[in-house]
């Protein structure tokens, strides 16, 4: 025996009641819900240095967070490419400290939260040009004069 209108009916209004309910499960426009949302966000405030003032390169920050979305502690550098010199490390730490302090307190829903609360995020700004491609040489083009 299969089950009676009337039920498909309450599970319907139930399921339909529980999503209305529930608003705070849900990210709000803006809000921050999950890693790949939390690294989005940093990287929507980054600006590295002017190539006319430091050369490019790869900067890798620690950086922890409170439930209210603000750091904890003071962020770490734990990388830079092998090739920056003092000056370039030097504008590049002050640029992401700058993009830290754009983006926070980081939006986080309280799911969010709860999860990254005083745990360590380490955040990668890649900033290196694409090594030039080689150019294609091709025998056929070229004319060869015996």
């Amino acid at each position: 025996m299969g089950p009676r209108p009337h039920h498909a009916l309450v599970w319907l209004a139930i399921t339909l009641l529980c999503g209305l309910l529930a608003p705070a499960a849900r990210a709000q426009a803006g809000e921050v819900n999950s890693l790949k949302e939390v690294f989005a966000k940093l990287y929507s405030c980054w600006k590295p240095p002017p190539e006319q003032r430091a050369h490019p390169i790869d900067i890798t920050v620690v950086v922890s967070f409170n439930r209210a979305g603000e750091i904890l502690g003071h962020p770490r550098i734990s990388y830079e490419s092998e090739q920056a010199d003092d000056n370039d490390r030097l504008l590049y730490r002050v640029a992401v400290m700058e993009a830290l302090q754009r983006c926070t307190p980081m939006p986080f829903t309280d799911a969010m939260a709860g999860a990254v609360a005083g745990r360590p995020l380490a955040i990668r700004f890649h900033n290196r040009k694409p090594p030039p491609q080689p150019t294609e040489k091709r025998a056929w083009l070229y004319q060869k004069i015996l």
